[in-house]
């Protein structure tokens, strides 16, 4: 890990110059925990036909695949944006065809939309760059303009629970599926026909940010030189391991009391 060099006051008197550096500065953000209920799972053609013949489910993991972001300035409301995320959720399930029976596992794919509005400030520059190429006239990158980027952080979904219930009608997804989350199911999503269908719920915990691409001066102490010297490792993979600990937890397992905070044992803890 990396070692954190923190600055109080008594450094100010170390400043050596002020600097402008080129830098994303975070205009305004939120943090959400949402419980998704009743989400429904689309899959393919295969997975689907487990699923009509299935007695019972059992929700073993979500996890996000991706998230869509449109950023669209608020009419009215000078220097807000309005924040439209698409989230991509993979939904493993434990299908059981019978009482007792042996589960099979499906995967399939669950949508949610969300919309959020933060401030992004105004910026009303084309900016131009170029990419540097060796030994050839440097690439012009296109214009683009000073706008706001949006930027969002999910945590690992809690998977919470599921049920199959009776398709009431033929809902199709509330916005089209990208072909490349389709690959990942092995078949077209969702498949056609179908008789049921499995609504999972799970929680999320979000943080939304806006940024902008701003210059800043701040205070410069010195350049960040390393402070260890680079180990170049050995060819030889005897050497290497003589350089690793007898692991003896593996052999001696801790005790009840041993157990650190971070570790759950068999009973509750307040």
């Amino acid at each position: 890990m990396a070692e954190e060099n923190t600055v109080t006051g008594l450094d100010l008197e170390n400043i050596k110059e002020a600097v402008c550096i080129d830098a994303y500065r975070v205009y305004d953000s939120c943090s959400d925990k949402d419980c998704l209920t009743d989400l429904r799972v689309y899959f393919c053609e295969e997975a689907q036909c487990l699923v009509d013949e299935a007695t019972n489910v059992r929700l073993k993991d979500v996890d996000v695949i991706n998230v869509y972001i449109d950023l669209e300035a608020v009419p009215f409301h000078r220097g807000f944006y309005s924040v439209d995320m698409t989230y991509f959720f993979e939904v493993e399930l434990e299908v059981y065809a019978a009482p007792k029976s042996i589960a099979t596992v499906v995967k399939g794919l669950s949508i949610f939309n969300k919309k959020v509005i933060l401030y992004g400030s105004e910026g009303n520059v084309k900016v131009f760059s170029s990419d540097y190429v060796r030994d050839d006239n440097d690439t012009q990158s296109p214009p683009t303009k000073n706008l706001p980027k949006a930027t969002v952080q999910v945590a690992k979904p809690i998977a919470l629970s599921a049920r199959i219930v009776n398709k009431s009608g033929g809902c199709m997804p509330c916005c089209p599926i990208p072909k490349q989350i389709s690959r990942r199911f092995g078949g077209e999503i969702p498949g056609p026909g179908g008789s049921r269908e499995v609504l999972v719920t799970a929680g999320i915990f979000t943080i939304v940010r806006i940024e902008r691409n701003v210059q800043m001066l701040v205070p410069s102490y010195d350049f960040c030189l390393p402070e260890k010297e680079c180990v170049t490792s050995s060819d030889s993979p005897c050497e290497m391991f003589s350089r690793l600990d007898f692991p003896t937890d593996e052999f001696f397992p801790p005790r009840v009391g041993e157990i650190g905070d971070d570790d759950f044992g068999c009973g509750c803890k307040n």
